[in-house]
């Protein structure tokens, strides 16, 4: 068996593809650091994760898009650069100050007009939504994913394509003893996803300067 490299590996090869695939740029940046200065969760998601959801978008042109978990923007400029012409990415945040510095981040990228930003719950604003979304990324709490994946589905269409982010958690998901709640959530989330007739899906695990975890991918029926 190979030698798993060490994260210092990881982490070199993630910059090397970054900026060959997904190069920075001043508004993304900018997004970042207006991010950090607020001591905003750094959550983000890395550039070449940024640039597979704008890839996606680019292969599935999407006029609606759901995005729960807005944070400060960033995943949310890659995907809004890439939609076409009249489509629109509803985006969820439950932290209004989040919201107000996401809401400056994309008005600075130019993509504000293509963003509506629900401030709330997800849960409680996911009800207030009327489908079908074409797209849907999901990227909030994960205790809560079990939810958040019902409500996916219900807002679906026939060829919807579903993503979830940080699904492997350092994989901590194989211990069923595993008291965290976002780990117990994201395996419920699974559960019902291997349950669900409705969806067909796949996990692509990754390891970069975020450490390990991975992507799941549904496509609904």
């Amino acid at each position: 068996m190979a030698k798993t490299p060490p994260l210092d590996v990881w982490v070199a090869v993630d910059s090397y593809l970054g900026d060959l695939l997904a190069p920075t740029d001043a508004q993304l940046d900018a997004a970042l650091a207006a991010n950090r200065a607020a001591d905003l969760p750094a959550i983000d998601v890395s550039r070449l994760q940024g640039k597979f959801l704008q890839v996606l978008v680019q292969m599935l042109q999407p006029r609606r898009v759901l995005e729960i978990g807005l944070l400060g923007g960033y995943s949310t400029i890659w995907m809004a650069r890439a939609l076409p012409q009249g489509g629109r990415i509803t985006s969820l945040e439950y932290v209004p100050r989040h919201a107000e510095i996401a809401r400056r981040n994309l008005e600075n990228a130019g993509v504000l007009d293509r963003v509506d930003i629900c401030i709330g719950a997800a849960l409680d604003t996911l009800p207030t939504l009327a489908g079908p979304f074409d797209l849907i990324f999901i990227d909030a709490d994960k205790e809560n994913n079990p939810g958040y994946l019902d409500w996916a589905v219900k807002l679906s269409r026939p060829g919807t394509v579903i993503v979830v982010d940080n699904v492997v958690r350092d994989g901590h998901i194989v211990d069923p003893k595993n008291s965290d709640p976002d780990v117990k959530g994201t395996r419920t989330m699974f559960e019902r996803m291997a349950a669900e007739p409705r969806l067909s899906a796949t996990v692509v695990q990754n390891v970069g300067n975020k450490g390990y975890d991975g992507f799941a991918m549904a496509v609904v029926r």
